[in-house]
């Protein structure tokens, strides 16, 4: 097999990207894992949720229950044009629950209270899930909850505390939905954007009794100092004794239908069609983003140490990484985690030759921002200050966005429809 050239980096990097998101097509994960046997007792169906894949999973469960599904409700980021017969689709916000998210959680709480014993509910869970559905418990209002959740995010925190908090919050969250479904049996279909896969985190747990406790979420809070930047009603509500425990709960059975492994593996498959001798190292990388992207970088430059001595054929190789980083947002520029590692990645293999790295977002969008990632290559920070930029100061500004778009080397895909965390790719030429 010829060798792959240096010069076709970017085809290269799109057949990866494609091939990752097929593996984690949210309609085909529905179709491989509901079948008439999930539904044939049931007298009634009902299907909510919410998440980005919601609306494939959505179309994929109308299809599937055709005329025995009753009704449903899911929150997405967008209502297409067409949608799915008997289930409403409500848009969201994300990352910040916003009145439709508000309205979807409303609209899913009330029709669950429809529910009898002979009933199922079918809840569709993907990542997003956590601000695209959301219902604020007794005395929080959405303002409270948008204001907790922008600081969170700032802070650097990882997913895993960011939805410690979140369960804490919301008549939803930690199990929510699913006490919400009682007495009907409920399936949750759920496609993992969380590293580890971890259920009660994964949209923070609708269909998930929770275990964590509000001195769970204050821990949180004080480990990021945030108390003086949280609404003072999200203190107090956290600082007052808990409610009565709710203990009635359906027959729950929730199942991982697509995760962050399933799309890397995917991925190294189609670098070794290529020819590319490819390893996918793991799908728990975490920790800040600009260590995350030095890190790719020094085992890159190992690979292509450790080949240097072979013939030219044999040089070719691809690494694959997936997990979720974080950003301890400092400056005053605009970007997302992808973004960020990318440039640390930059600086880190400036000037050796045939190294390229690419970070990707699989849901199509990283932080607030419309790419999903970027592309560096060895010559990336020369190319940079040829045309005045600094590419340190803008690690330092967080401002890896304007960097990547004066370069032409934004990643920009458009909302994928799937998420399952962020993949990077490391190639040596």
């Amino acid at each position: 097999m010829t060798a792959p050239r240096f010069a076709d980096h970017r085809l290269h990097l799109a057949e990866l990207r494609a091939a990752a998101l097929r593996a984690v097509d949210p309609a085909s994960a529905v179709r491989r894992s509901l079948s008439p046997g999930d539904f044939a007792e049931a007298e009634r169906i009902f299907v909510v949720g919410g998440g980005k894949a919601g609306i494939a999973m959505a179309q994929a469960a109308a299809e599937i229950l055709g005329d025995r599904l009753t009704s449903g409700v899911v929150s997405v980021p967008a209502v297409p044009s067409q949608t799915p017969a008997g289930i409403t689709l409500v848009a969201g916000g994300h990352p910040t629950p916003t009145w439709g998210s508000l309205a979807a959680g409303r609209a899913i709480a009330d029709l669950l209270t429809r529910t009898s014993p002979c009933d199922l509910v079918i809840a569709m869970i993907s990542g997003g899930g956590s601000a695209l559905l959301e219902l604020p418990a007794a005395g929080l209002a959405l303002a409270d909850l948008q204001a907790t959740n922008d600081a969170l995010l700032k802070s650097g925190a990882t997913i895993n505390e960011v939805n410690t908090v979140r369960t804490q919050l919301s008549q939803l969250k930690g199990g929510g939905l699913a006490r919400l479904a009682y007495p009907a049996r409920l399936l949750a279909l759920i496609l993992s954007d969380v590293v580890g896969n971890p259920l009660p985190i994964i949209a923070s747990g609708p269909t998930v009794p929770s275990t964590a406790t509000k001195q769970d979420a204050l821990a949180v809070i004080d480990k990021y100092r945030l108390r003086s930047l949280l609404p003072p009603v999200i203190v107090h509500h956290l600082t007052s004794p808990p409610s009565a425990s709710i203990s009635s709960v359906p027959s729950i059975e929730n199942r991982l239908i697509a995760s962050n492994r399933l799309a890397g593996e995917a991925a190294a498959v189609a670098a070794r069609a290529l020819g590319f001798a490819a390893v996918f190292l793991a799908d728990d990388w975490q920790g800040e983003a600009r260590e995350v992207g030095r890190r790719l970088a020094e085992r890159l430059v190992h690979e292509a140490e450790e080949r240097g001595d072979r013939e030219a054929e044999e040089k070719s190789v691809c690494l694959v990484v997936g997990g979720e980083t974080t950003v301890r947002v400092k400056g005053a520029g605009r970007g997302g985690r992808n973004q960020e590692a990318a440039l640390a990645a930059a600086l880190a293999i400036d000037g050796l030759p045939n190294l390229v790295i690419s970070t990707f977002a699989t849901d199509g969008v990283d932080g607030p921002t419309d790419a999903a990632g970027a592309i560096v290559t060895c010559d990336t920070v020369a190319r940079a200050r040829a045309l005045g930029l600094d590419p340190q100061k803008h690690l330092d500004d967080n401002d890896a966005y304007s960097f990547f778009a004066a370069l032409g080397d934004l990643i920009l895909t458009g909302p994928t429809g799937t998420n399952v965390n962020d993949l990077m790719f490391g190639l040596v030429y």
